[in-house]
């Protein structure tokens, strides 16, 4: 019975982060980009440069 609590607190605290994820996409935020090029040494910046 142990094992099936743990699996379920597993699963909530993944939909949790689905259900951040989506929203946070729905809200128009980047999932692979916060907009702060000292973190990712603007490779975004570089992508769209070359599209």
């Amino acid at each position: 019975m142990g094992t099936w609590f743990v699996v379920g607190i597993l699963l909530l605290c993944v939909a949790a982060a689905i259900r951040s994820m989506l929203r946070r996409k729905q809200s128009g935020k980047s999932l692979h980009c916060g907009g702060d090029c000292s973190r990712c040494m603007g490779e975004c910046n570089k992508k769209s440069h070359l599209q």
